[in-house]
């Protein structure tokens, strides 16, 4: 999966700009896809989109950003080396190269994106991850991320914008140039769209300027684990490398998404081009513009997608619910009793899916409201009612989730060798007690109960599922397993209940703990 960005990290930004001549005059004070000014679209395929496209390009900007970056002096001649303290400046220094002792370099970077007018006073719209680089502590409003953002029209004026505000988890920001009687365009309504329904997509492609592409819907609501909150337009549309944040039309003219990413095996377009829909984009874009802060439900519950490999360790059907790897205390989730290990299931009478994801459907639930929420526990179906809270700054859940388990368990010594000898013959890892000084040494809290993998057979499944030796696995299918015996014990209980995998969770130096499904050996 690729952003549409520069290079191999590819979110849809180039170089420098190379804009296109505005085809012919506009209005001043009228959106160019106001109703009246775009023709009621055919009922199939158009002969020309040369007068849609002729409306709507005087709106679509190419956005360029500046800004310093340090860099490592020496190495290869003619090289100038990589951003400092990146992982291709560490690899570089580790086969010969870097700076040899001498100070960083600064240099100027740029990027190229896309954006749309949103109104005659001179509101864009584009992406967030075109003008990243920093920010404010709660990903919405802040001073500029960048030394300088500059907007271009396609008449080729140029104008300095401001960093109204952006939302990070939505990858939406909103910028101010200082202008009138500015071309501009409208919102959609993205719920109407259906799948094989006519687009146009518009933006600066590898900085070539203003540049239209068609296709068709190819799919909705494509979760693409790129975000929080996937709900993507998927699309044939040609979009590269430079469409981030540019406009995806109807045939109405309306913009029904904004052009973010794509999937590419080789940096360009294969056919594969994801639109955050309007319906999630426009309630964010009018918060920033009113001066506000975007705010989402929140429950306080870390979950994971129920895979295949955990959905037949626990016995559910595939592609339902989600479950709960950690439980924040104080939250709504808490209170209402949910705990770690529960599949959630339904959420205020919507199904939880991969196309209707519990973050989705909680981030736009009512900060108050009281609402059911249906789970699975140890095979039995329950019934709960939270109450929603405010999802904290994205700082602030960054600071969260570096904190260790707080599992109250008492310890016991460790397992006989017959535990260990289990756990290598079912599941290809060898297994010891977590000790004080061993979980000194992993760097994980001294309340952390567990068994460490003290080894991993590289042809076993958990090795296939990224199990690695210093992991510690907490509990197997939902029983706690604080010693070597007890982690036999459950596996031994899902041999005997027919399992052709268990559920481990496992958590990894002070990161938050995570589910993994693992194929029994011989099954």
């Amino acid at each position: 999966m690729r952003y549409a960005y520069g290079l191999t990290a590819a979110l849809l930004l180039g170089g420098t700009a190379a804009t296109l001549a505005l085809q012919g005059p506009v209005g001043a004070q009228v959106a160019q896809n106001a109703p009246g000014t775009i023709a009621q679209p055919p009922s199939g395929a158009p002969m020309s989109f040369a007068d849609l496209a002729a409306k709507l390009q005087p709106a679509v900007v190419n956005v360029s950003t500046t800004q310093k970056v340090k860099v490592s002096q020496g190495g290869i001649p003619g090289f100038p080396g990589f951003p400092s303290g990146t992982p291709f400046d560490d690899l570089f220094r580790q086969f010969g190269g870097g700076d040899q002792g001498g100070a960083p370099i600064t240099r100027e970077a740029t990027s190229l994106g896309s954006g749309f007018i949103i109104s005659p006073d001179g509101y864009v719209v584009t992406n967030s991850h075109v003008i990243s680089g920093g920010g404010g502590d709660d990903g919405t409003t802040a001073a500029a991320p960048v030394d300088s953002i500059t907007v271009t029209l396609p008449d080729r004026r140029e104008y300095k914008a401001r960093l109204i505000g952006r939302d990070t988890p939505s990858d939406m920001a909103l910028l101010k140039i200082e202008a009138t009687n500015l071309p501009f365009v409208q919102w959609g309504d993205s719920t109407r769209a259906r799948v094989g329904d006519w687009i146009l997509a518009i933006g600066n492609p590898f900085a070539l300027g203003g540049t239209v592409t068609a296709g068709i819907i190819s799919a909705l609501h494509r979760n693409v684990q790129a975000g929080q909150y996937d709900r993507y337009i998927q699309t044939d549309a040609a979009i590269n490398q430079g469409n981030s944040g540019g406009p995806m039309f109807d045939l109405r003219g309306n913009v029904i998404g904004i052009n973010t990413l794509i999937f590419s095996p080789t940096g360009g377009n294969v056919g594969i081009g994801f639109a955050i829909p309007a319906e999630q984009a426009r309630p964010v874009i009018e918060a920033l513009m009113k001066g506000g802060k975007v705010r989402r439900g929140y429950l306080g519950i870390g979950i994971q997608p129920v895979t295949d490999d955990i959905a037949s360790s626990l016995g559910l059907p595939k592609n339902h619910g989600e479950i709960v790897a950690r439980v924040e205390p104080g939250n709504g989730a808490a209170r209402a009793g949910i705990q770690q290990g529960d599949v959630i299931v339904k959420v205020n009478g919507q199904d939880v899916t991969p196309d209707n994801t519990l973050s989705y459907i909680v981030a736009n639930l009512p900060i108050g409201s009281r609402v059911p929420i249906e789970l699975m526990r140890g095979g039995k179906h329950m019934s709960v009612t939270a109450v929603v809270g405010e999802r904290p700054s994205e700082k602030q859940l960054a600071a969260a989730s570096g904190v260790g388990n707080d599992d109250d368990d008492s310890a016991t010594p460790g397992g006989p060798p017959s535990g260990q000898q289990a756990a290598r013959a079912s599941l290809g890892l060898t297994l010891q007690a977590l000790t004080p000084t061993i979980a000194q040494q992993l760097g994980v809290s001294s309340s952390v109960r567990g068994v460490v993998v003290t080894a991993v057979d590289q042809s076993s499944d958990a090795a296939q599922q990224g199990v690695n030796r210093g992991d510690i696995i907490l509990s197997i299918n939902q029983m706690p397993t604080p010693n070597t015996q007890a982690a036999a014990a459950a596996v031994a209980a899902a041999q005997r209940a027919g399992r052709p995998s268990v559920l481990l969770l496992l958590q990894r130096g002070a990161r938050p703990p995570t589910y993994v499904g693992v194929k029994l050996q011989g099954k």
